[in-house]
């Protein structure tokens, strides 16, 4: 009786391969590869993924897990990243507050300085009027932007509007204003004659000057203060150590001290233009 022998079923070739880890190779069935790869039919080839073994449940490489079956779930991990900021980024913030501060306190001495001017002392001075404005077809303006002024003498002005339609609302003006002087409107031009100060009109004037200087010195810490609160946001975002923060702070008194004494010297040098005869 003649004996048939089959030829055993052709074995898959195996595809070995070992991840870097010292636990035991895993093979995956065929079965959970269509789990994972359903639009994709296995492949001829054995699957195979290296894994540490964990528990009971197959690590299948990033974000894969099998546990108990073919059943697959994938996670997303999602990472927080925090960047510090550059030392260039660091210094360009606080250069941008060191200019904030000074452009700020500069343009406090200037304001002061122009309220000063408009302060009438015993000689006639053109920038008594820089504060004057006139009500010109119905919006407020300047009175030197409509009108030149001239001083004929230490004891006058002299103005002579562009348009001689606005002398009414020039003389008005000037009537309505704190320099206390009677407008000489002759149709054509608006003379001012300056009468001499008496004695309590310069103290009055003294009281505004010292009362103008205080605001000046209050404006100036109020930058004082927003200044710091940044140095405070910055040393809050990690960005500027505690001990930074000292020393900008220390900074940043001596210049407003520098400041602070533009604005004393600003009211004696008023106060003494006052107190002239």
């Amino acid at each position: 009786m003649a004996t048939s022998f089959s030829s055993p079923a052709p074995t898959k070739p195996v595809l070995q391969f070992r991840a870097n880890c010292s636990k035991p190779l895993v093979f995956l069935p065929d079965s959970c590869w269509r789990a994972i790869t359903p639009e994709r039919s296995p492949s001829p080839s054995a699957r195979l993924i290296a894994s540490c073994s964990r528990s009971d449940k197959l690590g299948l490489g990033a974000g894969v897990n099998l546990s108990g079956g073919p059943v697959v779930k994938r996670s997303l991990q999602k990472r927080l990243v925090i960047r510090s900021a550059t030392i260039e980024e660091i210094e360009a913030e606080k250069s941008a507050i060191e200019s904030d501060v000074k452009s700020k306190m500069e343009k406090t001495i200037e304001t002061l300085r122009t309220s000063f001017n408009s302060i009438r002392t015993g000689r006639a001075n053109v920038a008594m009027l820089d504060k004057i404005e006139v009500e010109y077809y119905g919006s407020p303006v300047s009175l030197k932007s409509i009108a030149q002024i001239s001083t004929p003498d230490g004891s006058s002005l002299l103005l002579q509007p562009y348009d001689k339609s606005s002398l009414k609302a020039i003389e008005k003006a000037i009537v309505n204003s704190d320099l206390g002087v009677t407008p000489n409107n002759d149709g054509d031009v608006i003379r001012l004659s300056l009468p001499p100060l008496t004695s309590d009109r310069r103290k009055e004037l003294t009281k505004v000057v010292a009362k103008q200087s205080e605001e000046g010195k209050v404006s100036l810490r109020n930058i004082r203060r927003d200044a710091l609160k940044s140095y405070d946001k910055l040393e809050k975002e990690k960005k500027l150590s505690e001990d930074n923060v000292k020393d900008l702070s220390s900074d940043l008194q001596k210049l407003i001290d520098i400041y602070m004494k533009k604005v004393e010297e600003l009211c004696k040098q008023k106060e003494k233009e006052l107190m002239k005869v």
